[in-house]
């Protein structure tokens, strides 16, 4: 299961309704991509124009708007969770009787997802016996909810009901859709895809890579709270969302990106497939066929990998660098010689004959260092494969 990375922002109306775009503001820092649906009453305090300009997404209110396109049943589709951030009594009230009676309670209504909810209102409605039963019944039914907090409110009582801090909510919520937030604050470079060294404008020599590894380890690591830059050699994939992409074609463009992006970062993940030689001499237009021999030259690429981990620079010692082996047999010892001979801090070494990896939506393997065998990671899918080599990654960061 992939990290979720799209989720929609429900605001019913409220006075916190406000503070909801301070919300949205730390979810974006934390790489999720947000659309807002508001009740028509929370556009009493926060109008459409503020949630598509702090969103970038198009927001819709009225659920009798855009019809053909089925609003709610494709954003329930298309979403990996709900988080409704005010919750007010009468919300929650629809929602515990299963009304669909505006966009957002039908989009709750379809989605299979998980549903966050953050209640505020008065310390008077909150107690009051029928909020607790909605509430409690909720609960049952697989909502997560997060206690309002105690504090100061809008009409100048003091008690629970208070929206709580946008960082509260925020673990919450991670917590809640089982995400995690350990590479918060730490840089991240990744590369992935394949390079290709032209031999003339119309042929190259590439390999097979998809790239799906890499953006699945962007993805994360994203969404695990990190800075997270990508350099993505002819990957035809979505950039990943809150993740800076660049792009590159050849190795030597891929070396000078990465040679420039590598001083700052904590943690370096080479899953690139890159070209080990180019052509020596490059046509400068497209080579025809004349019913001779041809005879390409090939001369070597730099080694990025190791011209990366052995270059020496102020950081390099808090830094760790992992590197991707995709070989055509297992061979343990040659490739712990690899990674010391490269002078990486991990390697993960996979069988790419024996199981299908390249374009596949799987991947596994071995993570090795400079003493062995960390961990023997069976076939699995490349999201999910993502997240235990970043669970081991993590334990060395620190």
């Amino acid at each position: 299961m992939r990290s979720p990375r799209k989720i929609i922002l429900g605001v019913s109306g409220g006075i916190a309704a406000y503070k909801s775009a301070e919300l949205l503001r730390r979810l974006q820092d934390r790489g999720f991509e947000i659309t807002v649906i508001p009740t028509a009453a929370s556009l009493n305090f926060v109008g459409i124009a503020t949630w598509e300009g702090l969103s970038g997404n198009p927001v819709q209110s009225d659920l009798w708007q855009n019809i053909s396109q089925v609003p709610h049943v494709n954003l329930a589709k298309n979403n990996d969770a709900i988080l409704i951030a005010p919750a007010t009594a009468d919300l929650i009230a629809r929602l515990a009787m299963g009304r669909a009676d505006d966009l957002l309670t039908t989009t709750v209504l379809s989605a299979d997802v998980p549903k966050i909810l953050v209640p505020t209102m008065h310390p008077n409605m909150w107690l009051n016996l029928a909020t607790q039963a909605n509430v409690k019944l909720l609960k049952e039914r697989g909502f997560y909810i997060l206690e309002p907090s105690v504090g100061p409110l809008t009409s100048g009582d003091t008690g629970i009901g208070r929206f709580p801090e946008s960082f509260e909510i925020i673990d919450f919520f991670l917590s809640s859709i089982g995400s995690k937030s350990d590479l918060l604050g730490k840089k991240v470079l990744i590369t992935a895809g394949g390079t290709r060294e032209e031999i003339d404008p119309v042929r190259f020599i590439g390999n097979r890579s998809s790239g799906k590894q890499g953006y699945a380890l962007a993805n994360a690591a994203a969404a695990r709270g990190a800075t997270v830059v990508l350099i993505s050699a002819n990957v035809l994939l979505e950039d990943p969302v809150g993740v800076e992409v660049n792009k590159v074609n050849t190795a030597l463009e891929m070396g000078d990106k990465l040679f420039d992006l590598a001083p700052d970062q904590d943690l370096i993940m080479m899953s690139a497939a890159v070209s080990d030689f180019r052509v020596a001499d490059r046509s400068e237009s497209k080579i025809k066929r004349d019913g001779a021999q041809l005879k390409l030259e090939l001369i070597e690429n730099p080694d990025l990998i190791a011209s990366v981990a052995l270059t020496d620079r102020p950081n390099r010692q808090n830094q760790i660098i992992m590197a991707f082996a995709a070989e055509t047999s297992i061979s343990l010892v040659e490739a712990k010689a690899k990674l010391l001979r490269k002078g990486v801090d991990l390697l993960f070494l996979n069988d790419v004959l024996n199981q299908d990896v390249f374009g596949s939506e799987s991947n596994g393997g071995y993570l090795l260092d400079s003493v062995g065998v960390i961990a023997q990671l069976p076939y699995q899918s490349k999201d999910t494969l993502a997240e235990h080599l970043l669970d081991l990654v993590v334990k060395r960061l620190d």
